[in-house]
């Protein structure tokens, strides 16, 4: 029982959907706490609109809601479950803010609920700026000069008192939002206009620059009693400038003197110890290079992205301790779940190092701006261990899965040493790329040092792996202390077979004579201490170093490969399917292996699997884990594409893939073997070609006709896909696609414009079960993740469903499917086709199974041992409509990324979703808008520019906006349209023509809605600037018709003060 008597039900608000600046560590964080207060016997009550995490999943609280997360919907939950207390220092900055605004209004008094955690004078202390700064003043905490302001004019003047240039922060925002640095008048202005738009009190502070500091972090706890300790603290190897997020950090931190490390924590001590803070805080700090100077940049009341970090690094569960002290425990009465023998109050203490790498979206935003600021850009992130900084940094490029294994990537060779030194003032994603080559070419340690302001240290580190490279390409005979240096430094076997000319499994044989091997060490939060009762390891190369591997033990063993970081296209639902998998796994009595290098997710956590790797998932470092562990069979149809791309490799091995098996696998992705089976099975498919050049590319378009799809195999989220409607277009993807050398051919398919419909499917090898079809809002051409998706389907005829079923089956049993297989299908003309098949897990399977109460991974599991659908107790093909109707919207990050093109097609853009859910389906769609923060009407003025081929639909869109009262602004083509089919527009001038025009309104602030449909493949800078700047002030920006269709469908028809809350736990 809780500490604090009167705690009986809690209500945990979670953070929503994934957004680029709020990722899966929230969810992570949320799920720990989640089963931490479960364990006390508690009642927990979780809100949260994501439907891929597992977070919302049944097992995780008592009552789920998957539900929009605002103000108002907040309070209806809490007027109807009646918790006695709320938790809001795991949802993120989400959270916190409805917290706030539930306690400002009076609310939790009025209800008798109260604030568990934190108070609303420990947030209001830390993240008002105002606040923070006289709070930090009162203790004497140096911090930056600085002012709040609520006007651009205001900023303009305290500036010119200051002098340039200056950081930008808006109040109560994550990821930096809206923030940025600014060196002149013009951006300042931009920035602080914008800031102020986005900070919920329209607040922002403006504070002299320190770029060019240190920046450190360290993330400390403390309870009721004022017990404090320091988990971890960690470095940023870019100085102040740079969002944490977007930076490569090292933790324990690695340049500083003791003195320095003392001082800080020290000061993180103070800071809240006077806060009065209560569980877990993360203070960030600029530290003067050269001088003992330093100010505190921030401090975050909650648990955060470096927490995960922190936590995945140390082994110290931080948000499982957070929520014990939340209930009244103190650090002395909280056993550490690692060790089992210390307390939570014993600090971590690590022998090894850790580097994080942040994943950037620049792969699929190829016109984005790759300049990094203190606005967040990143979408997930790598960390690696090791015994040294330059092996994990080594091992965390190759963790990226972005065609990189070294800092030698040829790119900058041609450039000269000035010109590069040039260059590195730009701060981007490639800086430490063109840092490694000004080595090669002979750059000081000083010269980089000046203009990077990145500490010496690691330049010398980067210089360690550079002088290796040089020793490998010239060395005559690869001698055992040169490759074992070479391997202690992480060079991949590949990588030292391209520099010595001999191929990786030579490279191999010979570690193996000189009986060079991996061994695996232990992360044990006590340097060795006490012993660890939890094995969670990482592996290194070196002369002494023993295997602290246990691999004594009775059970078979299942090795389950991860889905590496979140990417746009392979998200959080990968994670949520390996998690579960290993769950119904272990149930099954196997002994459960994870391999995976993400800190954000829960299947990193330390207790999930029996024994958990954190190593990149490439197959060298695959059969490291192989060799020592030995693995009866391998699962990889859990982890997107990433496990899936290790099969063959895995099979060279030895390893058995349970499950689907290989050959199958190529098949569905492999066009001929593809097109057999569809013949076997007389199912259609749109016409295609299999084509390798640009020049087969241009015939096989031609005598298809245009539209035409290209689009390379093997890929997912629809990675380098298009739709060409000429000859130029394919010149232009056919060169994009060509950039990595392809191994596999480039598909050109006929482009249908059908309703798209999509189904997921456990199979046994001869019965199949189908929990339901789900239809996509949007026309076939854009990416499935990027579409509305409605279970169950509204407009497919029963015969049309019963096509579906019949494909799917014929389909399952013609791959030999054993497990999970995902086929997305065009429905054109009362004819169904074939698009894509996939046999293994996809980013529906979450939500499918919440809604239905089919848990579709677990029965997967059970199926890849063996078990049988029937057995299971399931009836096998489409099972019964669920009463429920669900509706799952993306949700886009990209107000966060400078000149990103936002108009969606066949490649996946979205970062996240979440879940409208109700019997009724207006209200479903209702809900999904509001999650994904599309709160309309406010001003009732709204932008319809739409392409020729649109412009009838475009009436009867218009016609329903004026029926809710909108004004309706037009360009000139739109206009005239749509007066002549009896609609009243007002005409408006584009761009380049004189005032006022389509940019004076957005700017102007009025607009709340641009309905902007550009032709495919269109490239005018107009539209595209109207697009970028509608989002950039806040518009809501639509570029389908379908999706306006279905606004005004949750416009016309609910009252949306009274929904009705769905518990998903009870479906």
């Amino acid at each position: 029982m809780p500490k604090i008597e009167d705690i009986k039900k809690v209500l945990v608000i979670g953070s929503g959907p994934i957004v680029i600046g709020q990722a899966a560590e929230f969810d992570y964080a949320g799920t720990q706490a989640c089963r931490s207060l479960k364990e006390e016997g508690l009642e927990v009550v979780l809100i949260n609109s994501n439907p891929a995490t597992i977070m919302t999943d049944k097992n995780i609280a008592d009552r789920v809601y998957i539900e929009p997360l605002t103000v108002d919907v907040v309070k209806q939950l809490i007027r109807k479950e009646k918790p006695d207390s709320l938790l809001p220092t795991l949802g993120g900055q989400a959270a916190l803010n409805i917290a706030m605004e539930l306690e400002e209004s009076g609310f939790l008094k009025e209800t008798n609920t109260r604030l568990i955690g934190t108070t609303s004078l420990t947030i209001k202390k830390a993240e008002d700026r105002l606040e923070f700064k006289n709070t930090m003043e009162k203790i004497g905490e140096p911090i930056a000069a600085s002012e709040v302001v609520e006007t651009v004019e205001a900023a303009i003047a305290f500036t010119n008192a200051i002098g340039y240039p200056v950081v930008i922060r808006p109040a109560y925002t994550l990821g930096g939002s809206g923030g940025g640095i600014a060196h002149n008048e013009e951006e300042l202005t931009e920035i602080c206009s914008n800031g102020l738009r986005l900070s919920r009190v329209g607040q922002c502070l403006i504070e002299r620059c320190i770029a060019g500091w240190k920046e450190i972090e360290y993330e400390v706890m403390r309870d009721s009693n004022g017990n404090c300790i320091t988990v971890c603290n960690m470095e940023n190897i870019d100085p102040v400038g740079v969002h944490t997020g977007d930076s490569i950090v090292v933790a324990p931190s690695q340049t500083l003197a003791d003195k320095e490390y003392q001082m800080l924590r020290t000061s993180a001590l103070n800071i809240i110890t006077e806060l009065n803070i209560t569980g877990g805080c993360n203070v960030q700090y600029a530290l003067h290079p050269e001088t003992f100077e330093y100010c505190v940049i921030e401090v975050n009341p909650r648990v955060s992205r470096s927490s995960a970090l922190a936590s995945k690094a140390t082994g110290y569960p931080i948000a499982k301790v957070a929520a014990k002290i939340a209930l009244g425990y103190t650090l002395d009465e909280i056993k550490n779940a690692i060790t089992h023998k210390t307390y939570a109050s014993f600090e971590p203490a690590l022998d090894y190092c850790v580097v994080k790498i942040p994943r950037l979206p620049f792969d699929k935003f190829i016109k984005a701006k790759r300049t990094l600021t203190t606005q967040m850009k990143a979408t997930g992130e790598v960390m690696s261990i090791c015994t040294n900084f330059e092996g994990a940094l080594m091992k965390a490029l190759r963790s990226l899965e972005q065609h990189i294994d070294s800092l030698d990537t040829h790119r900058y060779e041609s450039r000269s040493k000035e010109e590069l030194l040039e260059r590195i003032q730009i701060v981007d994603d490639r800086r430490i790329f063109i840092i490694a080559e000004l080595l090669r070419k002979g750059a000081t340690h000083d010269e980089i040092h000046e203009v990077t302001k990145i500490d010496k240290w690691f330049i010398d580190k980067i210089a360690i792996l550079v002088e290796m490279e040089k020793a490998l390409k010239t060395a005559k005979e690869l001698t055992p202390e040169l490759l074992l240096e070479a391997k202690r430094l992480e060079f991949p076997d590949k990588l030292i077979g391209e520099y010595m000319g001999m191929t990786e499994r030579e490279i191999k044989e010979l570690r193996n004579e000189m009986d060079i091997h991996a061994t695996f060490k232990m992360v044990d939060t006590c340097a060795a201490e006490f012993e660890a009762a939890t094995p969670y390891y990482y592996s290194c190369f070196g002369k002494d170093s023993e295997c602290e591997v246990n691999t004594a033990g009775t059970k078979k063993k299942i090795m389950v490969l991860g889905s590496g970081p979140i990417r746009i296209g392979q998200g959080i639902e990968f994670d949520f399917c390996s998690v579960h998998s290993v769950w119904s796994l272990s149930k099954a009595g196997y002994e459960t292996i994870i391999v995976n290098n993400n800190p954000e997710t829960v299947s990193t956590d330390f207790d999930v699997a029996d024994k958990l790797y954190f190593e990149p998932l490439t197959p060298e470092d695959v059969e490291n884990i192989v060799d020592i562990e030995k693995p009866d069979g391998a699962v990889v149809q859990f982890g997107g594409q990433t496990a899936i791309k290790l099969t063959e490799a895995l099979l060279k091995m030895g390893v058995p893939i349970l499950g689907t098996s290989a050959e199958d696998v190529d098949a569905a992705e492999d066009r001929e073997l593809f097109d057999e089976i569809l013949e076997k099975c007389n199912i259609p498919r749109p016409a295609g070609k299999t084509v390798f050049t640009t020049e087969e590319a241009l015939e096989a378009a031609n005598e298809l006709g245009y539209p035409v799809l290209v689009r390379p195999s093997y890929v997912l989220g629809g990675q380098g896909m298009q739709i060409a409607i000429n000859d130029d277009d394919i010149r232009e993807f056919m060169s994009i696609i060509n950039r990595h050398v392809q191994e596999h051919p480039i598909l050109v398919d006929k482009y249908l414009m059908g309703k798209e419909v999509e189904v997921d499917a456990v199979c046994d090898g001869e019965d199949i079960l189908i929990p339901g079809i789900m239809e996509h809002v949007e026309r076939a051409g854009i990416h499935s993740g990027d579409s509305i998706s409605v279970y169950p389907c509204q407009n497919i005829s029963e015969k049309m469903q019963e096509v579906l079923v019949d494909y799917t089956e014929k389909l399952a049993r013609s791959l030999h499917v054993v497990g999970l297989i995902n086929i997305q299908f065009i429905v054109y003309n009362e004819e169904v086709y074939v698009i894509e098949v996939n046999p293994r897990s996809s980013r529906t399977v979450p939500y499918i199974s919440k809604v239905t109460g089919i848990p579709i991974v677990d029965l997967a599991s059970q199926v890849i041992l063996g078990a049988k659908i029937k057995e299971l107790g399931y009836e096998p093909g489409l099972a019964k409509k669920s009463d429920y109707i669900a509706i799952k919207m993306p949700v886009f990050s990209f107000e966060k990324l400078r000149g990103a093109e936002i108009s969606l097609g066949p490649e996946m853009k979205s970062t996240g979703e979440c879940l409208g859910i109700s019997k009724n389906f207006n209200e479903a769609l209702c809900k999904a808008f509001l999650g994904a923060g599309i709160n309309l009407p406010k001003h009732k003025k709204m932008i319809l520019t739409v392409k020729d081929a649109d412009k009838s639909e475009a009436v009867s869109v218009a016609k329903r906006f004026q029926a809710l009262g909108y004004e309706i602004y037009a360009t000139r083509g739109t206009a005239k349209y749509l007066a002549e089919n009896g609609v009243n527009v007002i005409g408006v001038n584009k761009i380049e023509q004189e005032s006022p025009t389509l940019m004076d309104l957005l700017l102007g602030h009025e607009i709340d809605l641009v309905i902007d449909i550009p032709k495919q493949g269109e490239h005018s800078k107009d539209g595209f600037l109207i697009r970028r700047t509608s989002i950039e002030t806040g518009v809501t920006c639509l570029t389908s018709i379908d999706t306006a269709n279905a606004l005004l469908t949750s416009l016309e028809s609910v009252d949306r003060n009274n929904f009705t809350l769905v518990d998903i736990a009870t479906i």
